[in-house]
């Protein structure tokens, strides 16, 4: 753990930026964040959020140093998508044995790069260190800085092993690796007075790809994503923005203030999930950058998308109005979901907490209002008990949840983030609308929930949610939105907690 204290791990606990922390006073302000816990790396360790935060890179090779096991933790879990290469789908290993835990690991992941660089070209080599390597002292910033003089790629060492704390602390570590190593080393080709950064955003289905454009139209262009279809050069030339957008994880407000206080670049937070959020995502981006003229043609595009929007929506809100939704997810998405769902005229009755911070929770509570229930504990028991107390018509959650949503015989939406439905932006909330829809549509649940042929005479029969309220067949086809199936996943926890 050495290594790790270059970074001061105890800094990283007390982020300025953190309106939570804020309000604690001097003395518990300096304590800094709950630290680690026996079994606090349960839903994910550290060195899990730092490949969650940068593997999305897509033109970089990115090598654990450490078991092939560790390998395997969560590689490309998610559905980020990349426009370009593809090399960060590639799993990269020193594949550590019993003897280089007695002899030491460094020449192996010297030869390890050095393969990595010939093979595939790539415009950059991440190398994360894991808990062996961290125990056994491999002095993992000399290799790197030795196969970057070989190669003359840059090789960026992040230091995040698994011991160090949880996912969300993992991202703070991928932020620092990126301040520390890789943002004002590349200039860009050109700059515009309206580039902007955003922080937190993985492109999880495309979804970056329905929010971009409509930027564009204002002028408005990403110089970098970090880290959702991200190259490396663009990462690199980040300090030459004008504004961030802290998209996603409250773990990476320490990459946008860092940003601030290095290179004076302001930032704010916001959500891209819903019509209200999207819509004050792009007032926050105009406000930062302080234009008169793109302040009126901003509330011109934003007037024209919200009419569009509503038009193309209201077929869906008479049918889903007074529609009951439980949503247990993690993050940003326990409490931008709710905004969104609440677009659509669906009464959110309870929202999950895991993995949410304080803000987080403030949040979803103002949301929801005084009845509103915040579930802290996802067991499907609870669950369950949450969905029949509430008289809840649809389970909104990861793909994990999905079969507690069918052992209770209700309708389901995916929204983890190894889903192929972006729900992003102005389109991603039609996709929303157009999901729910099919979910609770859907005839089965009304077939599933009447008594068997054989029970149909019995009286005591129960069932253990209320009977969809939902009128049978779907609304017609929306231009082009695809029907691909959900895939299984995981509960959300959005990269460490709060994309």
């Amino acid at each position: 753990m050495a290594a790790l204290t270059k970074i001061d791990a105890a800094v990283l606990f007390d982020e300025p930026a953190c309106d939570h922390n804020r309000s604690k006073d001097a003395r518990t302000r300096k304590t800094g964040c709950p630290k680690p816990k026996p079994g606090g790396t349960a839903g994910g360790c550290a060195f899990d959020g730092a490949m969650i935060t940068l593997v999305p890179i897509a033109d970089v090779a990115h090598v654990v140093h450490g078991p092939i096991a560790c390998a395997g933790n969560s590689w490309d879990g998610r559905g980020s998508l990349s426009s370009g290469p593809t090399l960060h789908r590639h799993g990269f290993s020193t594949n550590l044995g019993e003897q280089d835990v007695v002899f030491g690991g460094e020449q192996r992941l010297y030869d390890t790069v050095v393969e990595a660089a010939r093979r595939h070209g790539p415009a950059a080599v991440f190398v994360y260190s894991t808990c062996v390597t961290a125990m056994i002292g491999d002095d993992i910033d000399a290799v790197c800085a030795a196969a970057a003089t070989a190669t003359g790629v840059p090789v960026i060492p992040v230091h995040s092993p698994g011991m160090a704390g949880s996912k969300n602390l993992g991202n703070r570590l991928a932020g620092e690796a990126l301040l520390e190593h890789v943002i004002g080393t590349v200039e860009p080709a050109f700059t515009t007075p309206y580039d902007v950064n955003l922080v937190g955003e993985y492109n999880i289905a495309g979804e970056m790809w329905d929010v971009t454009p409509v930027l564009g139209e204002l002028g408005i262009r990403v110089l970098a994503s970090i880290s959702g279809d991200a190259r490396y050069a663009d990462i690199a030339a980040a300090h030459r923005a004008r504004a961030t957008m802290v998209v996603c994880s409250r773990a990476l407000l320490s990459l946008a203030r860092g940003l601030e206080k290095r290179y004076g670049i302001p930032w704010f937070e916001g959500s891209f999930y819903g019509t209200r959020a999207m819509s004050e995502s792009i007032r926050g981006f105009v406000r930062l950058l302080g234009d008169d003229d793109l302040t009126w043609r901003a509330e011109a595009l934003i007037a024209r998308e919200e009419a569009a929007l509503a038009r193309v929506l209201e077929p869906y809100r008479e049918r889903l109005a007074g529609a009951r939704a439980v949503l247990y997810t993690g993050g940003v998405k326990s409490w931008s979901l709710v905004s969104a769902l609440q677009d659509l005229d669906i009464e959110v009755v309870a929202s999950g907490a895991t993995k949410s911070t304080e803000e987080d929770v403030d949040k979803i509570t103002q949301l929801l209002g005084p009845d509103g229930i915040v579930i802290r504990n996802g067991t499907p028991a609870e669950l369950l008990r949450v969905v029949s107390e509430t008289n809840a018509d649809v389970l909104i959650a990861g793909g994990r949840n999905q079969y507690t949503a069918l052992k209770g015989k209700l309708p389901f939406l995916d929204v983890n983030q190894e889903r192929h439905h972006a729900f992003a932006g102005y389109t991603g909330m039609i996709e929303i609308a157009r999901r729910l829809d099919l979910a609770l549509s859907s005839p089965v649940w009304e077939q599933v929930r009447a008594p068997a042929p054989w029970d149909e005479g019995d009286a005591g029969h129960h069932h253990s949610v209320s009977p969809v309220r939902r009128p049978v067949g779907p609304v017609g086809p929306v231009d082009g939105v695809d029907e691909d199936e959900v895939p299984e996943g995981d509960a959300d926890d959005d990269a460490g907690g709060a994309p």
